[in-house]
């Protein structure tokens, strides 16, 4: 598989590193949409929320868990939002489960 967050998971393409445990990797997006923008994937490789299951959705409650604690760290004490894209239509451009955490600005809706 070429996924290139896979890739960096393993440590074979580099990140700046927000947040690493044993199941989840945090780093922050090249491309930042906000003041914090921060990439939250699962290690395990999973294509998109539409994949998620009931032996494989304890990732998204840890991933939620690590996206609080990241809030918390980087003070965004005023607010975040917590997005992710499934398949073409949705936006998601990598096809691997990741959310973006972004803050340290105020959201508008639509995104913007």
């Amino acid at each position: 598989m070429d996924c290139v967050f896979c890739k960096i998971a393993k440590g074979e393409i580099p990140s700046k590193k927000a947040y690493e445990d044993d199941r989840v990797l945090a780093f922050y997006d090249l491309d930042p949409q906000a003041p914090v923008h921060i990439l939250i994937i699962p290690k395990e490789h999973i294509s998109s929320a539409a994949e998620i299951t009931s032996e494989n959705s304890g990732i998204v409650a840890h991933i939620f868990e690590v996206a609080a604690k990241l809030a918390e760290e980087n003070q965004l004490t005023e607010g975040f939002r917590v997005v992710t894209n499934v398949g073409k239509d949705g936006g998601q451009s990598v096809p691997h489960l990741h959310f973006h955490l972004l803050g340290g600005r105020s959201m508008k809706w639509p995104p913007g």
